[in-house]
């Protein structure tokens, strides 16, 4: 007998997914330059030649078996020290080497976290707009899914409305930021608010409720903005993080987890963190792609790019009639459908080859995201579909 529930999962890819698939077959058929693809979040700039560099010196100067053999389970020492030693520079926080789960990339670093963290039975909150695979990670673990909506002229969480959703089953939270799929950065006073709240409410119901924060878009930001450093606002908060953004390496799949020392039992965290990677077969992330990581570290890809391409999009979409909420980090925009149900105008768009992720499956109903880590010609050859697609919905959706 098959699971059925990984058989749905296996079966049927994502929103996301499906729209990046219906591109690439649609490319083949009319040519790539005539499809306005935007659904999936791949770095579009190169990475730093440190990256490469690295690489290349690594596989001639260094003995190939022990360059390809296998690492600590949870990475190599001389790395997570590495690793470590940059995370107290930058932060200011007393982080070593056993505090670091190193993984493959963030999704095994989040599915590590939740394994170690969560319980069959009991709950995760989830702050909407949020990562659509949040909920397939979560229920896998036996745990509910409990969503409270952001705020829709911020996209930053509601502390109150977090508040209401907190019961004696809440066993963590899962924050993103810079967020997938908004752009929103959360400011200090906003991590603030969540951190009292979390504290409280843990001192109420008699558990530690965990933050998790999801952070592959930290070094994504623009206009001078700070991205707080939760640990340092919560002690019982385990950030899942990965290199695939601000190195421009997604397919290369490494990163980790890292648990505040500072939390409640952090030691015993760690050996859960470690034990769920055991459990999950997440032992020993790639070799190579860990020891280029120190030669790395500080470093991140030219995202002048991305910035250019959200100046475009932002006020060209907006002198069309769009609505969004300027993105202050990541490489996405979120803009307010024009007509009530997003996926109708999904389907409209894709009229125009204009390729758009309606927003029902990041739990927040009424939006699309678009993925502008993209070449600027494409936005520019992409301007005239956004126009059209935006007149055919209003003419529709006035007769």
């Amino acid at each position: 007998m098959l699971n059925e529930k990984m058989y749905r999962l296996g079966s049927a890819r994502s929103e996301i997914r499906e729209l990046f698939e219906y591109g690439r077959a649609r490319k083949a058929e009319i040519g790539e330059e005539n499809v306005h693809d935007f659904s999936l979040g791949n770095p579009s700039v190169p990475c730093p030649d440190e990256v490469s560099d690295a690489m290349a010196k690594l596989i001639k100067e260094v003995d190939p078996v022990s360059l390809h053999g296998y690492t600590s389970a949870q990475g190599d020492v001389k790395v997570r020290e590495a690793i470590a030693n940059d995370i107290a520079k930058r932060y200011g926080v007393k982080v070593c080497k056993d505090d670091l789960y190193l993984t493959v990339g963030a999704a095994a670093a989040l599915t590590c976290a939740l394994t170690a963290l969560v319980c069959p039975g009991e709950e995760v909150i989830l702050l909407a707009p949020f990562f659509p695979e949040y909920k397939v990670f979560v229920e896998r673990t036996g745990a509910a899914v409990s969503i409270v909506m952001c705020d829709e002229e911020s996209f930053e969480p509601n502390a109150e409305n977090l508040r209401k959703a907190i019961n004696e089953k809440t066993a963590a939270v899962i924050i993103n930021s810079p967020n997938n799929p908004t752009g929103a950065v959360y400011s200090e006073e906003c991590i603030r608010a969540v951190a009292k709240v979390l504290e409280e409410c843990s001192n109420e119901i008699g558990h530690p409720i965990y933050l998790i924060a999801d952070e592959p878009y930290r070094e994504l930001v623009y206009d001078g903005i700070s991205v707080p450093f939760i640990p340092s606002y919560y002690t019982n908060t385990v950030v899942c993080y990965s290199y695939s953004k601000s190195l421009s390496i997604p397919g290369e799949r490494i990163g980790y987890c890292l648990v505040n020392p500072e939390a409640n039992d952090s030691q015993r965290i760690y050996a859960a963190i470690c034990g769920a990677g055991r459990a999950l077969g997440f032992v020993c992330a790639p070799s190579l792609l860990q020891k280029v990581i120190p030669h790395c570290l500080g470093i991140t890809s030219d995202i002048s790019v991305y910035d250019e391409n959200r100046q475009l999009l932002l006020t060209k979409l907006t002198d069309y009639g769009y609505k969004a909420v300027e993105p202050k980090g990541a490489f996405y925009l979120f803009i307010k459908s024009p007509i009530p149900d997003a996926k109708l105008f999904s389907e409209i768009a894709k009229k125009h080859e204009l390729l758009l992720v309606p927003s029902d499956s990041f739990g927040y109903p009424g939006y699309l995201r678009i993925s502008y880590c993209v070449k600027t010609e494409q936005i520019e050859r992409a301007l005239p579909a956004f126009r059209e697609a935006i007149n055919d919905a209003l003419r529709g959706d006035k007769q």
